[in-house]
């Protein structure tokens, strides 16, 4: 590992676990075993940038450039932008939450939450990470991962593929799957929030590959089988608007 990724690595500390804490220079040291003088010139390289703060008696917390970048990112990315509106209107007209997903690493990231009610409350908020294999919004994005994504997905977590329904075998997922991109939709029920379903659809670029998704969050007592199609004729309905305006951007 180059000198560079060996001092990034220091920020995948702060996000470990759901928790934000500070970390003192001892836990740090402990958790990483570089050098006490290469921790202390790494952690000063970090500060000095902005991406990390001491404080005293606390020790190391995320820094203020990360604010910063937060908010240059909430103003200035294409896919919020061009999602935020239509997730206002979506989540009023349902009075449900509206979440935009990105797929991030092995993951998928809540990047941006509308809210058109004050009777429900999502647990997957922005900057909160979940397993692909997880809620709607996460299998909205793994439904259309390319072969190769999925084969490696699946090489290393096989046992939670068939812990989730999927099969036991990577064709038998592959299946499953397929239903799903068929379909052009997911819901799932209480993955994320208990007592709430979510309803996702899968957002690309303009490539077609896949970016995200876009999902409503509703009460479970909204969600009437009879109710289901139209909600989610919306939700991909949305999320084609998005796509095509991301491609064109």
């Amino acid at each position: 590992m180059q000198s560079h990724e060996r001092m990034l690595g220091i920020l995948n500390l702060f996000d470990a676990d759901d928790s934000y804490v500070a970390l003192s220079f001892e836990e740090i040291h402990a958790r990483l075993g570089y050098t006490r003088s290469t921790l202390y010139r790494y952690l000063k390289a970090l500060s000095d940038a902005g991406l990390l703060s001491s404080l005293p008696g606390l020790g190391y917390v995320l820094g203020p450039r990360i604010i910063e970048l937060d908010y240059k990112i909430r103003s200035g990315d294409p896919l919020i932008r061009a999602a935020q509106p239509i997730m206002e209107e979506l989540a009023r007209q349902f009075s449900g939450i509206a979440l935009l997903c990105r797929k991030y690493r092995d993951q998928v990231l809540c990047v941006h939450q509308e809210s058109g009610t004050d009777q429900l409350r999502s647990n997957y908020e922005r900057g909160r990470t979940r397993p692909l294999l997880k809620g709607a919004a996460s299998v909205a994005i793994l439904a259309h991962l390319p072969h190769y994504q999925l084969g490696r997905l699946y090489s290393q977590r096989a046992d939670e593929f068939r812990n989730a329904g999927y099969g036991t075998t990577l064709a038998e997922v592959k299946t499953a799957l397929k239903a799903h991109r068929q379909r052009g939709w997911v819901y799932t029920q209480g993955d994320v929030t208990p007592g709430a379903g979510g309803i996702a659809a899968p957002l690309f670029d303009g490539e077609q590959d896949v970016l995200g998704s876009l999902s409503l969050t509703l009460r479970d007592s909204q969600i009437s089988p009879e109710r289901l199609q139209h909600i989610a004729d919306h939700v991909v309905l949305c999320a084609r608007i998005a796509s095509k305006a991301v491609a064109r951007s």
